[in-house]
């Protein structure tokens, strides 16, 4: 539900985002320096009017015939270079501070812990680094390049239409504070109206992101029409908004010229009649006159800036849900490095929920040996994932503790903690990079050497070296170009390359065909040798030579034991082996037939 605008919100947003522009302070000054000419540059041409109707054309002085116009050039030039300094300065401002706006984002996205990235999906993310912080680029570089020279311009023409005449000047002045009734009006409309848009901008690109990424699932179910449906939906709740929003522009600017020039026609009327009586000259009044409607300019861009800063105001609110989202994972103040594993890990008596209530873990007890291979079985929803996900700490622990040599991991640093683990998963992340940094991703310092014999120990030399150029090959994203067995070897070898003494393979074969399978089973022997492993396995078949196997359901620990063991116990692994034997038994059988 999209919060309504008010003050106090708009006061502290305001103070947030100029908070980013104190650093850029000296800079500001010889920008606002060259302001202040330019808006004198302004007002001194509106000045010059008068001169140019009485004392050439009028008076017919030859002098002055002279001396105006190239006071007139001299004007022109100082302010265009003022103009150029000023706008290279504010627009190194503008851009800098929205540089470290994606900058600072980008940074505190990735300290966020997994459980925010379940909450808020992908395409939301993407639309808020992108879509809002272009409309703040907009904002912040409009404001610190236009509101200010503007500003110094109108209070500059103010001075010549006041020193011309006081009394008309008066008049015409307090014309403008009823143009801005309106404009005040038209951007809290606006501001709603931006907020809506975003918001929808935000469900197209969570749409878009889906069907893109799951393209071949579409196709295969021949849903195009459906998505075609549902996209055109949104597309269409989205031109409704944007045409709120053109239209509510569109009225705002010639409402303002409309009650602007009521307010010139009666000076029209008031001055030309002071000059038929004789009280004032046509110089005089076309000098005010010039500085009114040059006055109009600006006070109309502050009428633009305004709709601008609504639009970025409405954008920064939804960037700072972001930045003002704690981490829920952080290393505590006084936290230590964790040695190297060498005894056990232990989890002391763990529960853990995703959602207040709903326990997915309950009380659960476990030492692994340090150099244990540990299997994890049992059905979907079972806790398996999640149990292993408590040791990165990816999440934290409800209730209990996990420790590594007795020490809780919650007292030591995140980085020494996971700087000891390895992870490669059913869902193989790879890089739109080439094969060499995918592989040394975890170890960037690494040798051409130390790359090679990690592709070889996991069985993936042969088909990198067959790659257009081998490891400097860029793989596509996500390692499109390559097969399921090839991403997964290349994701062996990172963790190869890692060298880390604690393991966790979660369905790691789950996914591949018989011939890819060998491969990679031959490449996580070379893996898990020499390492503490926690294996998560869909397959039986894959951890028979497990030192320990433990069954869970429904969150606890039912079964533990050997494989010979566990069968003769006759109890959940047996009935998950005979379910598994009898489906690939029926898969032969089809087979043959």
């Amino acid at each position: 539900m999209s919060k309504e605008p008010n003050m106090t919100s708009d006061m502290a947003l305001y103070r947030r985002l100029l908070a980013k522009v104190r650093p850029y302070w000296t800079r500001l000054f010889w920008a606002m320096l060259l302001m202040v000419i330019v808006a004198a540059a302004s007002s001194a041409m509106a000045y010059m009017v008068k001169p140019v109707m009485d004392d050439i054309f009028v008076a017919k002085d030859r002098a002055m015939l002279f001396m105006v116009p190239l006071a007139v050039i001299g004007l022109y030039g100082v302010k265009g270079a003022c103009s150029y300094g000023q706008t290279y300065l504010m627009q190194f401002v503008g851009q800098r501070i929205i540089t470290q706006f994606r900058v600072d984002l980008y940074a505190h996205l990735q300290k966020l812990s997994l459980s925010y990235y379940d909450r808020v999906p992908t395409g939301e993310l993407m639309s808020r680094i992108t879509n809002d912080v272009n409309n703040i680029q907009g904002a912040v570089s409009s404001v610190v390049t236009g509101v200010l020279k503007d500003l110094f311009t109108i209070f500059g023409l103010i001075f010549v239409i006041l020193y011309r005449d006081w009394f008309l000047g008066m008049f015409a002045v307090g014309v403008f504070p009823l143009c801005m009734i309106p404009l005040v009006k038209f951007g809290r409309k606006l501001r709603k109206i931006s907020h809506r848009s975003q918001e929808t901008m935000a469900d197209v690109s969570v749409l878009l992101h889906e069907t893109i990424s799951g393209a071949r699932i579409v196709k295969g179910f021949c849903r195009e029409d459906h998505e075609i449906a549902r996209f055109s939906a949104e597309a269409e709740r989205l031109f409704r908004l944007r045409m709120k929003d053109v239209s509510t522009r569109a009225i705002s600017s010639p409402l303002m010229e409309f009650l602007g020039g009521l307010g010139v026609a009666g000076i029209i009327f008031y001055g030309g009649w002071q000059v038929i009586n004789g009280q004032s000259t046509p110089g005089t009044f076309f000098s005010f006159l010039a500085a009114l409607i040059m006055l109009y300019e600006p006070v109309k861009r502050l009428s633009g800036l305004n709709n601008e800063i609504q639009n970025g105001l409405a954008s920064a609110s939804r960037v700072y849900e972001i930045l003002d989202a704690p981490p829920q994972i952080v290393d505590k103040p006084q936290a230590c490095a964790l040695p190297s594993l060498s005894r056990a890990i232990e989890f002391r008596d763990v529960s853990f929920a995703y959602r207040p209530g709903e326990m997915v873990l309950k009380h659960i007890n476990l030492t692994v040996p340090a150099g244990q291979l540990l299997a994890l079985v049992g059905t979907s929803g079972g806790g398996k994932t999640t149990l292993v996900n408590l040791l990165p700490r990816f999440y934290e622990v409800n209730e209990g503790a996990v420790l590594v040599d007795g020490v809780d991991i919650r007292d030591c640093t995140i980085k020494s903690l996971r700087g000891q683990i390895a992870v490669v998963t059913q869902q193989t992340i790879l890089f739109n990079d080439t094969v060499k940094n995918n592989i040394a991703y975890g170890r960037p310092e690494a040798s051409q050497a130390e790359i090679i014999e990690a592709a070889r120990a996991a069985y993936a030399l042969d088909f990198i070296e067959r790659l257009p150029q081998g490891f400097d090959t860029v793989i596509g994203e996500a390692g499109v170009l390559l097969s399921g067995g090839e991403r997964q070897r290349l994701s062996i070898a990172r963790a190869i390359l890692a060298d880390r003494p604690i393991l966790i393979l979660d369905e790691a074969t789950s996914s591949l065909d018989t011939e890819s399978e060998l491969y990679v089973q031959k490449a996580l022997e070379n893996l898990m040798r020499g390492r503490t492993t926690l294996v998560i396995a869909h397959r039986l078949s894959t951890i028979q030579r497990a030192d320990r196997i433990l069954v869970m359901s429904e969150g606890g620990i039912v079964e533990e034991g050997r494989h010979e063991e566990l069968l003769a116990l006759g109890g959940v692994y047996s009935r998950l082996h005979r379910m598994q034997f009898a489906v690939d038994q029926g898969l032969e059988v089809g087979r043959e037939a």
